[in-house]
C-alpha cells in the first residue's frame, strides 16, 4: 500500500461494504474489516452517552472522542469520518438545537445512511458533507470543536489532516480525536497489508511522530486523555507472518495503541474560560428585571 490514492481507494471500497453491514459483524472485526471474529474489538460502548442513537452506531471507533470533547450548548462541532453519524448525534446532544453539527465522510455510501438517520431523528442542524478529511469542504475558521474517530490512521497525510483541523477551527477552539498509534515499528509485510491499512492497524504511525504533528500544525494544550493497548491475535498475525516473523514481532516491545487526544488552537478563549462563563438565562434575566422595577417590592 504504498500508493496514496491507491490506500484511499482501498479505503473508500472498504468503507462502502462496512456501510451495509450490521454493527454485530464491524464490531466483531477491526474496525469492521475482516471476516467477523478476527480482530480484538477496538470500539468502547456509547449506551451510556447522552444522544446515543444504536442505528448510527456501526461500532467502528477505538475510543470515545465526544466523551472528552468539552462540547458546549451552541457550538458548531464537526465530527471527521462521521460514518453513520454516531458522534455527530452524540455531539448535538451536547449542543443543543442552537448549536451546528456537520459531519464529514468521503464514502457516498457511509453518507447517506447517516443521512437517512439524521431524517428520522429529526435533526435539522445535523448535516453531513461528502469530501476528504484532508481537504475539508468547510469554511476557515468556523468550528467551535472537531471530533473523531479511529479515521486519521486511514489517511495517507496526516500532517495534511491536522493543517485542515487547524484552518477550519476558530480561535481557541480544539479537537479531541481517537485514533490508533504505535510505539515501535511493524514488520513491513504487516505495514504493506491493504487489509490491515483498511483496518486501522497498518497506516499508524508512531505515538510522539502523532503528537508532534498536531504541534507542528500550531496546536498547544495537547493532552493525551485516554490511551489502551490494542491486541491482534496471533493467528491473524500469522496470515502475514511466519512462525519465526511472530516470535520476532512479539519479542520486539512494539505496542498498538488507542489513544484519545485533545489539542487547542490559539488566538481565542481556551476550553477553561468557557467552562467559567455562565450562559445567560433569558427566563432568569427576565425575572431579574422585572424584580427590580419600581415598585416591584424586592428591592
Amino acid at each position: 500500500m504504498k500508493n496514496a490514492e491507491a490506500m484511499k481507494t482501498n479505503v473508500r471500497e472498504k468503507y462502502a461494504e462496512i456501510a451495509l453491514q450490521s454493527k454485530e459483524n464491524n464490531a466483531a472485526s477491526c474496525c469492521g474489516v475482516g471476516t467477523a471474529g478476527t480482530y480484538t474489538i477496538m470500539a468502547d460502548s456509547y449506551a451510556d452517552l447522552k444522544g446515543y442513537n444504536p442505528d448510527a452506531d456501526l461500532g467502528l471507533g477505538c475510543g470515545l472522542p465526544t466523551e472528552f470533547a468539552h462540547i458546549f450548548e451552541g457550538d458548531t462541532v464537526i465530527d471527521l469520518g462521521s460514518g453513520a453519524g454516531n458522534d455527530c448525534f452524540v455531539a448535538r446532544a451536547e449542543t443543543g438545537p442552537e448549536g451546528k453539527v456537520i459531519g464529514i465522510d468521503f464514502t457516498p455510501e457511509m453518507i447517506r445512511r447517516a443521512r437517512l438517520n439524521a431524517e428520522k431523528l429529526g435533526f435539522h442542524n445535523v448535516e453531513f458533507r461528502q469530501g476528504d478529511i484532508d481537504d475539508m469542504p468547510v469554511s476557515d475558521n468556523s468550528a467551535d470543536v472537531m471530533v473523531s474517530n479511529c479515521v486519521l490512521n486511514l489517511v495517507p497525510d496526516k500532517r495534511k489532516v491536522f493543517a485542515e483541523i487547524h484552518r477550519v477551527l476558530r480561535p481557541g477552539g480544539h479537537f479531541s480525536i481517537s485514533d490508533i498509534v504505535l510505539v515501535g515499528e511493524l514488520p513491513d509485510t504487516l505495514r504493506e497489508s491493504a487489509e490491515l491499512y483498511a483496518g486501522c492497524v497498518s497506516g499508524a504511525i508512531q505515538m510522539d511522530q502523532y503528537l508532534e504533528l498536531a504541534r507542528e500544525a500550531g496546536f498547544q494544550n495537547i493532552t493525551v486523555q485516554k490511551q489502551k493497548p490494542i491486541l491482534i491475535p496471533d493467528h491473524i498475525l500469522l496470515e502475514h507472518l511466519d512462525q519465526a516473523g511472530l516470535q520476532a514481532f512479539l519479542a520486539s516491545g512494539t505496542g498498538i495503541f488507542s489513544i484519545t487526544v485533545y489539542a487547542e488552537k490559539t488566538g481565542g478563549p481556551a476550553v477553561r474560560e468557557k467552562k467559567e462563563k455562565r450562559k445567560v438565562n433569558m427566563t432568569e434575566l427576565k425575572t431579574a428585571i422585572a424584580c427590580c422595577e419600581p415598585g416591584s417590592g424586592c428591592c
